[in-house]
């Protein structure tokens, strides 16, 4: 395990491979782990880095630093002391709000984005996700296969106070209208089977600036990176494998990809 002291706090984080840096940030269910098959197709062209937020897997507990903010802080904090400087970031509903939030802060510093169903609304978020019981979550949202099973061993290690804090974050801001004007190449990856995150309604889609983009996973739930992993990272490394700067629309132009994926 490794671990950093950032303002007096453990935070535990992983890596892999070697190259330019990508951070995957979980969601309120589960810890870095899931990202461990992602990692390792990451890592064969990436410095591949995932860390535990405040309240979840082995990074300390302090509900003072559970804000969306405050997360975003940490990622902050975590990226000078690594020494990264631009950065990719993967997030999953919550790791794509505390991305959010970081872009807010410091777009200069990442150079794309992924956002994995992501809510940009509060009333798109299932009430049960405020559930303090992590177990009865894993449950409802989780294929409950071998994989899915190992994958989110970490979850009874959440701060239920970290999951309401973020949503009551959520509740207070209007997320899309904070980031749309940076710029920063940004695909929105959603399941649509999904139970707990509602898609953007197309009328939102149809909205978003030409840095943005959405891509639905058919058949994939509220963890697709567990759900189907080789669709999810055909996806994300033909994400990554972009221009710097250039439009996440530009995959809608790759045949190869829509083939693979159908």
């Amino acid at each position: 395990m490794s671990a950093i002291i950032i303002d007096g706090s453990m935070v535990h984080y992983e890596a892999l491979g070697r190259g330019r840096p990508i951070v995957f940030l979980h969601g309120w269910v589960g810890s870095w782990r899931y990202w461990i098959n992602s990692m390792q197709v990451a890592s064969t062209s990436f410095r591949a880095y995932a860390l535990d937020l405040f309240g979840f897997g082995d990074t300390t507990r302090d509900p003072l630093r559970y804000s969306l903010d405050r997360q975003a802080d940490l990622i902050n904090r975590f990226l000078e002391e690594m020494g990264i400087g631009k950065v990719a970031l993967v997030g999953h509903d919550l790791g794509a709000l505390v991305a959010f939030s970081y872009v807010k802060q410091y777009p200069k510093t990442v150079d794309r984005m992924m956002a994995i169903n992501c809510p940009l609304e509060y009333d798109s978020v299932n009430p049960r996700m405020r559930t303090p019981n992590m177990q009865e979550l894993v449950d409802w949202l989780s294929s409950r296969t071998p994989e899915a099973t190992s994958a989110l061993s970490d979850a009874a290690k959440a701060d239920p106070q970290a999951v309401s804090a973020s949503l009551a974050g959520l509740q207070a801001t209007n997320l899309l209208s904070n980031v749309r004007d940076l710029g920063v190449p940004c695909l929105f990856v959603y399941g649509p089977n999904d139970p707990a995150v509602t898609m953007p309604s197309q009328e939102k889609y149809e909205a978003f600036p030409n840095h943005m983009h959405q891509v639905n996973l058919e058949g994939a739930g509220h963890f697709p990176m567990i759900d189907n992993p080789a669709q999810f990272n055909r996806l994300m490394t033909d994400f990554l494998a972009l221009d710097s700067g250039a439009s996440p629309r530009e995959l809608q132009m790759k045949e190869e990809w829509k083939r693979r994926v159908r």
